[in-house]
């Protein structure tokens, strides 16, 4: 757990979860970002937004979370029995987010305006809270992002730029035994797809996998083209909070998610300026949590309920990726923490979710066929056009989640956890049904629909110290995954819109274990230093080989030097040493490609990870006194300080382009 304002010189909800040991990034290119905790990420690793459940992000890798890090708090990375009141499917942990909650009586404000090199663009967020102990309180908050095509260190990332325009607030009425609030945000973002990423014929596709030089390069603009996406997440939550008495509670919310994505192809003629994906997510959820404290003993137990609307738009003219369907969910939840003695305490809870969804999809009956559905799922044909068949698959799912911990404290600072949790997590509609083309990843994506819910088995340990001069804490974990789902290459299909990878999603048991260690040294009043390390060892132990896309093994340090009396400055410098991933299977294919006029066979190395890197970030900040009620924090930052060109192994478009080099930031914060 971490306030998040600690961290506002981070761009993305991933990039502050990076501070926490154990949690690295997936990233689809340079703006989508999303967290990846021992080893898991998407819907393995669910986020919640005020208690609500982020929707629409789980889908595939490059959707990344539907939130603006200016609006948190206090953000959570949640692994125990605590997690079960939000869900059971969260096989790799899960992320609370929390706003920022002013008691006192007090009205300020804040607004953060920052300037980058690389992109050539900024952000400027600006907010204001009122808060009371008793009676009316809220807050309110604007953000606005603007930046052009992203830069790697030898050429332009063309068709990288991106925006944004959020908006979020709250406003709560609290009396002595209850309390009332409603909260509203908006994510409203554009993104370019990386232009190299979408390749004419499989020739030109295997050279630039091959040669890695990019397809594509043209001189920076701030305009965003095809390929590119149009994001609008609206989230609404109304919430009402009884209070029996001091030790017992009730609160009860209702949510409403209305998700709008809209996915831009290259397309000609009338329809260059229509989206060849439009979906629009339409989620009702409601929870009711009943909380109950005794002299050792508390109780939290509750019910929830979810029904969701996904409406495929068929104007675009493209069969959905996703299609329409309709799910709905229920749950109930009770969890216990009980106070042995004063340092030994024992948590545990168990849950129940049921789960239906019923899609309504056509299949080109040469997919039908080729994915051998007829003897399993013929009964699912219900119409007939042309050359596809109309289905209406349906699934139910009935899963029991449980988690059992036990703490206890030691002398001189130490505190040793121990947890063991069971969870289930159904196939999404993405692994269940996707059927063509991911715009932003440049490949097309093939479901399943035999596959199975996952079932996971988990140990985690964690021994810690928290001494005036010296922390650490050291975290390793056990963790077995029954039809574990991935995704994986098998080979390149051309359609009339270009030659794209085809990655298809399969199951088999895994084996994931590893550690994380963290540790704090107060070497000086002024001097601090900070080491990180993180590796996870994947196993496909069904086919004997390595997991694909587990993240390398990590190294962080930081050295930081605090001058408070000099105007609060903080100068701080950091390595980050990602190793080679050593242990990958091999998923290479033949395909054939032109040469001289003529088909020749080739073999497409698309499994070998990426070479070791070491990047080096500096930032620092000042504090200074401008007017009488206006504080302001001078902020200035380099990540990858001497423009090292590298590719990440967990980075979707590694194929066709370096990650982003240089960036100076300067950041502006006013405090009034």
């Amino acid at each position: 757990t971490f306030k998040a304002n600690k961290y506002k010189k981070f761009k993305t909800l991933a990039d502050a979860l990076k501070e926490v040991p154990g949690v690295s990034l997936l990233r689809t290119g340079t703006t989508i970002v999303k967290p990846v905790i021992n080893g898991l990420h998407s819907s393995r690793v669910p986020i919640f937004s005020n208690q609500v459940r982020l929707e629409d992000q789980q889908w595939g890798t490059e959707h990344a979370p539907n939130f603006d890090l200016n609006a948190a708090g206090k953000i959570s990375v949640v692994k125990g029995a605590s997690g079960l009141q939000y869900s059971g499917d969260a096989v790799g942990g899960m992320v609370i987010i929390e706003s920022m909650s002013v008691k006192q009586d007090t009205l300020f404000g804040k607004t953060i305006v920052s300037g980058s090199s690389n992109g050539r663009g900024g952000t400027i967020s600006s907010s204001i809270h009122k808060g009371n102990l008793k009676g009316w309180r809220w807050n309110a908050l604007g953000t606005f992002t603007y930046f052009g095509d992203r830069e790697a260190p030898d050429y332009i990332l063309s068709n990288s730029g991106n925006r944004e325009l959020n908006f979020s607030g709250d406003v709560s009425y609290i009396k002595e035994n209850y309390e009332l609030s409603a909260f509203y945000s908006l994510y409203n973002a554009t993104i370019g797809i990386l232009s190299a990423s979408h390749i004419g014929n499989v020739t030109d596709l295997y050279n630039s996998i091959n040669n890695q030089v990019p397809y594509r390069i043209d001189d920076f603009t701030y305009s965003i083209e095809q390929p590119r996406q149009a994001i609008h997440h609206h989230l609404f939550k109304f919430n009402y909070l009884q209070r029996f008495d001091e030790s017992s509670s009730i609160s009860t919310f209702y949510s409403l998610q209305f998700n709008n994505r809209n996915e831009f192809d290259i397309r000609r003629g009338e329809n260059v300026n229509k989206s060849a994906l439009d979906l629009e997510l339409t989620t009702h959820s409601l929870q009711s949590d009943y909380k109950k404290e005794w002299e050792r003993f508390t109780l939290k137990t509750g019910i929830s309920g979810l029904f969701q609307n996904n409406f495929a738009n068929p104007r675009t003219g493209v069969r959905p990726l996703i299609p329409t369907y309709v799910r709905f969910d229920g749950s109930g939840y009770g969890i216990g923490t009980y106070e042995i003695k004063e340092d030994l305490i024992v948590d545990g809870g168990i849950r129940y979710d049921f789960s239906t969804i019923e899609a309504t999809k056509y299949y080109l009956k040469s997919r039908w066929d080729e994915r051998g559905y007829q003897a399993d799922f013929g009964d699912i044909i219900v119409g007939e056009a042309a050359s596809q068949w109309l289905t209406k698959p349906q699934f139910t799912f009935h899963n029991v989640s449980a988690s059992l911990g036990v703490r206890k404290d030691f002398q001189s600072d130490w505190k040793w956890l121990n947890n063991l949790s069971l969870s289930n997590r159904n196939p999404n509609p993405s692994e269940f049904f996707s059927d063509g083309l991911h715009h932003s990843t440049g490949q097309i994506e093939l479901g399943d629909l035999r596959l199975k819910k996952e079932e996971s088995l988990k140990f985690s340990s964690s021994l810690s110290k928290n001494g005036k001069s010296f922390s650490m804490e050291i975290n390793p974990f056990l963790h077995y995954i029954f039809n574990f789902m991935y995704l994986r290459p098998i080979g390149f299909e051309t359609t009339i819109r270009g030659a794209f990878p085809v990655w298809e999603f399969q199951q088999t048991n895994a084996r994931l274990m590893g550690l994380d260690f963290h540790s704090t040294w107060n070497i000086h009043s002024n001097w601090q230093h900070t080491f990180s390390f993180a590796y996870v060892n994947g196993e496909d132990v069904s086919k004997n080989q390595p997991l694909i896309d587990m993240p390398p093994m990590t190294i962080s340090t930081s050295i930081q030097y605090k001058k408070p009396e000099w105007n609060g400055l903080l100068l701080e410098l950091q390595s980050e040493t990602v190793f080679r991933q050593n242990r990958y299977p091999n998923f290479n294919f033949e395909t054939d490609i032109v040469l001289d006029g003529e088909f020749v066979p080739v073999l497409v190395d698309i499994s070998t990870p990426p070479k070791a890197y070491q990047l080096f970030h500096f930032y620092s900040e000042m504090k200074v006194k401008t007017f009488k009620n206006l504080d302001t924090t001078i902020a200035l930052s380099i990540q990858n300080i001497f423009n090292t060109n590298y590719r990440d192994y967990l980075n979707r478009q590694r194929f066709f382009v370096d990650e982003m080099g240089r960036n100076i930031q300067l950041q502006l914060k006013f405090n009034y």
